[in-house]
């Protein structure tokens, strides 16, 4: 089932993307800048996620964000990621013209002053602390992070590499960084619901065309050096459990080969019958839960294996047990029942994502900044054209000891 949409472009280079939806009485407005962590200064990270909140903080002329919001239906939220930051609001279709004039309000004049700085300061501090360091393996992301990457920024993770970079904040660094980042040029508008495109384009130009914003940055960031040793750090946390992470490198989102990649961790950890967990949860249980992934970052990025041990599983047996299932994967190919199989289970994931409106207005979104909202509907194409020999190929190509990074989180209550 394809998405239809149509796509325009406005005056000041806002990207338009409408997608009809006449299954629904809501619709949706999602707003993706082309900025994440990747663009942070090193000396000031945590900025992009910083703007998360600030976005709700109120703009200049609408002091309460939700306020109005909440009095039309809608709701509203927002995540930021290494590679962008996209806001979403859902509100009943009657209500379009609110969420627009909204979202329209923040990008055209946010709120800065010390006061909204200081709030939104505070809240991500507190934020960092209960999230990454009073939770249990909260810190991971901190840790892992910089032992992955050693020059792309990609190193520090959203909230940032130190919070001082974010208790430090002058205000004009903050108000730099906006409008650095935050223009219509560097923006996709996707707006969903049963209305006829002529008046969503006509709302778009009206509540959007005449904010004009010179856009000068141009990403040019540091490559990640190809890795040539296995890098490993040990700590020992007050945790419940042993936890093991290895991670290797991997192509970037516009790559071929990354549908192989996502592809190879479903094989591996995708629900019950996957292969990580029949051999060392089920049948040799070694861990309580295994699980492999893909970093899904838009440059360079990682394939993790991580891995909660059983209190009685050595760490040794454990790292062992994982890198024998990896080297399988180097010499026997996938049979075509088990490449069936996940297929499957991908092709119903996408039939899924495909029901809801949101879920819809944000694929959209991140595919145009991929190139082209079209490849949204070419997806499980991507994926049926993935064989036992491209497992092979990249399995051989990727696990290899020099380019693993590991963590071994131990728990201080076991041996």
């Amino acid at each position: 089932m394809n998405i239809t949409f149509s796509k325009h472009v406005l005056s000041n280079n806002l990207r338009l993307i409408f997608h009809k939806d006449v299954s629904t009485p809501f619709a949706v407005v999602n707003m993706l800048y082309d900025v994440g962590a990747r663009d942070e200064n090193p000396e000031r990270t945590g900025f992009a996620h910083l703007f998360e909140h600030l976005m709700f903080g109120g703009s200049s002329n609408i002091p309460s964000f939700d306020t109005p919001l909440q009095k039309a239906g809608g709701e509203n939220n927002a995540f930021t990621t290494n590679d962008i930051t996209n806001y979403y609001i859902t509100v009943p279709a009657d209500n379009i013209e609110t969420a627009l004039w909204l979202e329209s309000d923040r990008l055209l004049q946010l709120d800065f002053s010390e006061k909204a700085l200081d709030v939104q300061r505070k809240v991500v501090i507190e934020e960092f602390n209960q999230r990454y360091l009073n939770q249990p393996y909260g810190n991971i992301p901190l840790l892992f992070s910089p032992l992955c990457y050693k020059t792309h920024p990609y190193q520090w993770p959203t909230i940032g590499k130190d919070i001082s970079h974010i208790e430090g904040a002058t205000l004009q660094e903050v108000q730099d960084f906006y409008f650095k980042h935050y223009n219509p040029a560097n923006a996709i508008l996707v707006i969903a619901g049963n209305f006829e495109e002529e008046y969503i384009v006509e709302l778009a130009e009206k509540w959007f065309g005449n904010i004009k914003r010179p856009h000068n940055y141009q990403r040019n960031l540091p490559k990640e050096p190809v890795q040539t040793e296995a890098r490993r750090l040990e700590v020992v946390q007050d945790v419940p459990q042993h936890t093991i992470m290895i991670a290797y490198p991997m192509c970037n989102r516009f790559h071929r080969d990354y549908y192989t990649f996502d592809f190879l961790t479903d094989i591996l950890s995708r629900g019950n019958s996957a292969r990580l967990t029949q051999a060392l949860v089920k049948k040799q249980p070694l861990f309580s839960s295994l699980d492999a992934y893909i970093s899904g970052s838009l440059d360079e990025g990682q394939i993790i294996v991580r891995g909660e041990l059983l209190p009685e599983t050595s760490i040794e047996n454990a790292e062992k047990a994982i890198l024998k299932q990896l080297e399988l994967l180097k010499t026997e190919p996938i049979p075509d029942a088990e490449m069936q199989k996940i297929l499957n289970q991908i092709e119903t994931s996408h039939t899924f994502q495909h029901i809801s409106i949101l879920n819809k207005a944000m694929n959209l979104a991140i595919f145009e900044l991929l190139g082209d909202a079209e490849m949204v509907n070419h997806e499980a194409e991507k994926y049926k054209k993935v064989t036992p020999n491209d497992i092979l190929r990249i399995s051989n190509h990727t696990f290899i000891p020099e380019k693993s990074s590991t963590l071994v989180y131990k728990s201080s209550h076991l041996k």
